[in-house]
């Protein structure tokens, strides 16, 4: 799925930036030690019997404890193919076109900025649940509202039809007064992928170049080989090395079954980036999709595009969404509204 690696070839200094946010607090370790002993060992069990009818819809309808912040408004919107939900956070922008209950449209002033959300979960599991909180924590610190997408997930479906998902997202906010190029996309893990993959796909359909991207912890190669001969496979503490293999078999199994019109999604590393926007990558330094952030950084500066790298020292797998418990996690969604606001 991958073409030749490229680490090894001089990289361009003006158009990349790679910031190391050093320090681990008590919250952190605690996290990781949590997860290592409660969310690892289901996802090692889950990897020796894939085919098997977990419950993966479940983990959302669970999540409800997971509230966005205070004051949070949100409100449905159906998409042709998959639910969304369009959130804004105290102290955020109104939707350009705010709906009342009656159903009557009113502008609102605002610089059109908005921002759509891919939530991660190995195109498997979760959902709008399980982000709310995470998303109305973006919406609160880029001031703007998040439109949340709930795509259509593997096995059932390719990667494909969460692409055309995460489009018909963008659709709906550029038809509600958002132009593209004041959109900002954003993802979470396979959400990341997605982020880059819908990015891409809106250039080369005419839709628009968004104002940038935003990707946490993302997997951006479906190559498993980088990701296993790199020595945080054995120091992750979320994904253990057979998951990571089983994953990219069930991708290639959706791919084939996935019906007319559903041509295989190539990565984010192997597109062709020239035309992408501006990116702000965050990862943590011994997470598995390391190597992933790191190398879509790389052909990112090769492409000429403006990137970001952040690397945070000892972060769990998508450890913003630990925010308001996890300092860390608080100051990494404050670098997202930072890069957000410099974007306008």
């Amino acid at each position: 799925m991958s073409v030749a690696r490229t680490e090894l070839l001089p990289l361009p200094t003006h158009h990349a930036t790679t910031r190391e946010f050093a320090g681990v607090s008590t919250r952190s370790r605690a996290l990781s030690f949590s997860v290592r002993r409660t969310v690892r060992p289901f996802i090692e069990a889950w990897s020796y019997a894939p085919t098997l009818p977990w419950p993966a819809s479940a983990i959302d309808h669970l999540a409800f404890p997971l509230v966005p912040v205070p004051g949070t408004h949100r409100r449905r919107v159906d998409l042709p193919m998959c639910p969304a939900e369009l959130l804004w956070a105290p102290g955020a922008a109104l939707p350009a076109a705010q709906v009342d209950m009656d159903g009557t449209a009113a502008q609102v002033g605002m610089d059109g900025t908005a921002v759509l959300y891919l939530h991660g979960g190995a195109f498997l599991c979760c959902g709008l649940t399980t982000h709310r909180h995470l998303v109305s924590r973006i919406s609160a610190t880029t001031g703007a509202p998040v439109l949340a997408v709930g795509y259509r997930m593997l096995p059932r479906h390719p990667i494909r039809r969460a692409v055309e998902d995460g489009l018909d997202g963008l659709r709906w906010l550029v038809a509600h007064g958002h132009p593209a190029e004041r959109v900002v996309i954003a993802g979470d893990s396979a959400g990341g992928f997605l982020t880059f993959a819908v990015a891409h796909e809106a250039v080369r359909l005419g839709i628009g170049r968004p104002a940038g991207t935003v990707a946490l912890s993302p997997l951006t190669d479906l190559d498993p080989r980088g990701k296993l001969d790199h020595p945080n496979s054995h120091r992750c503490a979320v994904f253990p090395r057979r998951a990571v293999a089983v994953l990219s078999t069930l991708v290639e199994r959706a791919e084939r079954l996935g019906g007319e019109g559903a041509e295989p999604v190539a990565s984010p590393v192997d597109l062709d980036l020239s035309e992408m926007p501006p990116a702000l990558i965050q990862t943590g330094s011994e997470e598995m999709t390391y190597v992933d952030a790191e190398l879509m950084a790389r052909r990112l500066q090769l492409a000429g595009v403006s990137a970001e790298l952040q690397v945070w020292e000892k972060q769990v797998h998508a450890f913003q969404a630990a925010a308001g418990v996890v300092p860390e996690s608080g100051r990494a969604i404050a670098e997202i509204g930072r890069f957000v606001r410099e974007l306008r």
